[in-house]
């Protein structure tokens, strides 16, 4: 059974290119897998691995400047969730391209899970989901707004032009698990925005507290490793990757005309040329070949 933790910390760090090497060669002593970022606001991943070895990264981060109090979510899985290992040092560890925007300084008022449903009830209240499009399509909160941005980096472009629409709204949004979320609520509090608010742990943390018979969400939750999505309890959800261009997909909808396996889906076909298709193929070629030698392409685990 492989642990899985999904953390973010924003702090700041002066060098965060001196923190990969350590971190790096605890997690490849440790055999973790997944993927983490680092970058002069902080910290940003989703690892997999034995219970003694996320708990030593674990407190080898919380060791870090002013990481004391990061906080992770866990999840398990019986299958191997990441093919490789990767520490990366980025600009941003979630990427919004607006350089004022500094969650250290500020966010919203935090809403705990079991609280968060009497939030999204009340009439006063406008709920917007900060995710990207292809993941609100699986699943989303009943009647939360989906601005239908292709990246993160979209929302402020979305926002200035629909802000009139909630001029008399206490805005309250949410993202898989809450980091998108302290960028957004930072940004409208730049903005002027004075009652904004989000969810506590991201829909993670509220599909893991709230049962299912209380629930206000709909559908499934989208991850970045290979269980691809999740649902009540954090189990495994239903949906399967497109390998070409990595959105979720229903197992029904291989049956559709558009569906090539690794190379296209309903969602993508029109999207690419028969030069990348054939790139997909070869692609998809040595993915079978490691299978038959029992072994398991890097390129078709998710996340990777």
């Amino acid at each position: 059974m492989y642990t899985i933790a999904a953390l973010y910390h924003f702090t700041r760090f002066d060098d965060p290119a001196a923190l990969r090497a350590p971190l790096l060669a605890l997690c490849e002593r440790e055999g973790i897998t997944g993927i983490l970022l680092l970058a002069g606001e902080g910290l940003n991943g989703t690892i997999a691995g034995s219970r003694a070895g996320i708990d030593a990264v674990l407190a080898h981060l919380r060791s870090l400047p002013g990481c004391s109090g990061l906080e992770h979510k866990e999840s398990h899985s019986e299958f191997r969730p990441f093919g490789r290992l990767r520490v990366r040092l980025k600009r941003e560890i979630v990427t919004m391209g607006q350089p004022d925007v500094d969650p250290v300084s500020a966010v919203g008022h935090y809403v705990d899970p079991c609280d968060w449903n009497a939030l999204i009830s009340s009439p006063d209240v406008a709920v917007i989901d900060t995710r990207n499009d292809y993941e609100v399509a699986i699943g989303t909160f009943d009647g939360a707004i989906d601005p239908k941005t292709d990246s993160f980096r979209d929302f402020p472009a979305w926002w200035e032009k629909n802000k009139e629409r909630f001029h008399n709204k206490r805005i309250a949004m949410f993202c898989t698990g809450g980091i998108r979320c302290e960028k957004s609520t930072n940004y409208l509090l730049g903005q002027g925005v004075e009652d904004v608010y989000h969810l506590k742990g991201g829909i993670l943390k509220y599909l893991e507290e709230v049962p299912e018979a209380q629930s206000a969400w709909q559908g499934e939750c989208f991850v970045f490793d290979g269980r691809v999505s999740v649902g009540h309890g954090l189990q495994v959800g239903s949906h399967e990757l497109c390998h070409a261009c990595r959105r979720p997909i229903l197992p029904e909808d291989t049956a559709r005309p558009e569906f090539e396996k690794g190379v296209s889906c309903h969602q993508c076909a029109g999207e690419t040329s028969e030069a990348d298709k054939d790139r997909f193929r070869e692609r998809q070629k040595q993915i079978a070949l490691s299978a038959a030698r029992g072994e398991r392409h890097m390129r078709n685990i998710p996340g990777d």
